[in-house]
């Protein structure tokens, strides 16, 4: 059976590091990263010098996981917004 973890080469602040990671995480990843424009090895080094604790790969497994969290909790505050009608000036 084929392991479901892809240990991809990436640069970081200058330096060569692998990384292991679930196909998904590095597709998460990769959408994150085009989305805030920058490049794969630029949004892992700010991953890794934010991270206090614990090893690379389970740093941004936890950044993927707080990012999809973030929409997640935007998508449903959007939508009670537009379900709860605006309140009516009060009547004098």
């Amino acid at each position: 059976m084929k392991s479901p973890v892809v240990k991809r080469s990436i640069v970081i602040a200058g330096h060569k590091t692998s990384v292991s990671l679930e196909d998904a995480f590095w597709e998460a990843l990769k959408e994150i990263a085009g989305g805030r424009r920058l490049t794969l090895s630029d949004l892992v080094a700010t991953i890794d010098s934010a991270r206090t604790q614990g090893n690379l790969s389970s740093a941004i497994r936890l950044f993927v996981l707080d990012y999809y969290r973030g929409v997640a909790t935007a998508a449903r505050t959007q939508a009670v917004g537009e379900r709860i009608p605006a309140a009516s000036p009060p009547v004098a």
